[in-house]
């Protein structure tokens, strides 16, 4: 990874809330090339040190914004103490040919791999970016323990945070999801993405499927996930059976907790974001 600039991040917008402080900002990114978005949510006790820093993911089409507006964590988030931090999901310029063709590939779509294949290769590196440069610029800038960091997600973003805990357990004391796509290699939105940023070699996909992850190793610790029977995504492109399924070969703990009526949505989301953050902020406390 390419070393992070020293130069602060640009401050957008700042807004209190709960105690605490909802911002956004955007920094020149080195890994990706590009400048980048990212929201913070710094709770109340950041006054008087670093704090545990919680990493979400967003799913396809959204943007840093849309945890911050959507998921009501904020007010937990201000009682745990819990630094939240949510970037953009893609690179936003410069402009890639065919970049907004489809609302499942490209702009919002990043998929938190490393693309490998031109044109993409050069500034779609979400996954290095993610694991790697922003949480050096968050520790750099911001009130954030290094030694205390989780990270979860939603949908592509859930598939995102179970790739990078898997990939980096070290790194990631605390992983969930709400609704991810748990097989991506075995779904439609996770090969046309893999396909279009990663080639047609299907042995460099694996290192980004987290059902195919599981078979290097288990996690320490339990893996918690929130589905909703109600999500019209859930059989075709979501596949959490396939995910348990691994699990369980794997000796992998991982708690999937289906939710009668739920569809794939924020309502979804903000029901059980209480219960993720405290299922977080109790493992990075410790």
């Amino acid at each position: 990874m390419n070393s992070p600039e020293a130069k602060a991040p640009t401050t957008l917008s700042s807004h209190a809330g709960f105690g605490g402080v909802v911002s956004y900002h955007a920094h020149d990114s080195t890994e990706v090339g590009a400048p980048m978005r990212f929201a913070l949510y710094t709770p109340p006790q950041a006054a008087r040190g670093p704090v545990p820093v919680l990493y979400y993911l967003a799913g396809l089409t959204c943007n840093e914004e849309t945890f911050m507006i959507k998921a009501g964590a904020q007010r937990v988030a201000a009682e745990l103490g819990l630094l939240l931090v949510a970037p953009d999901t893609s690179p936003r310029s410069p402009r890639i040919a065919g970049d907004d063709a489809s609302w499942d590939f490209g702009q919002g779509a990043g998929f938190y791999v490393d693309a490998t294949e031109a044109p993409w290769s050069g500034h779609y590196r979400m996954y290095s970016y993610v694991t790697g440069e922003l949480p050096a610029v968050i520790g750099r800038h911001f009130p954030a323990r290094g030694d205390a960091q989780g990270i979860f997600g939603h949908s592509m973003g859930g598939h995102g945070a179970l790739v990078a805990a898997l990939r980096n357990p070290a790194q990631y004391k605390s992983v969930s999801a709400f609704a991810p796509i748990g097989a991506p290699m075995s779904c439609p939105w996770g090969r046309k993405a893999f396909l279009g940023y990663l080639g047609s070699d299907e042995s460099r996909w694996a290192g980004y499927d987290a059902s195919a992850l599981m078979a290097a190793g288990p996690r320490r610790d339990s893996i918690l996930i929130d589905q909703g029977t109600g999500d019209r995504f859930l059989d075709e492109q979501l596949k959490p059976d396939l995910l348990v399924a691994a699990a369980r070969g794997a000796g992998q703990a991982l708690e999937l907790r289906m939710q009668p009526g739920y569809d794939h949505g924020y309502y979804f989301i903000s029901t059980f974001m209480e219960a993720h953050l405290r299922f977080h902020a109790a493992r990075l406390s410790l």
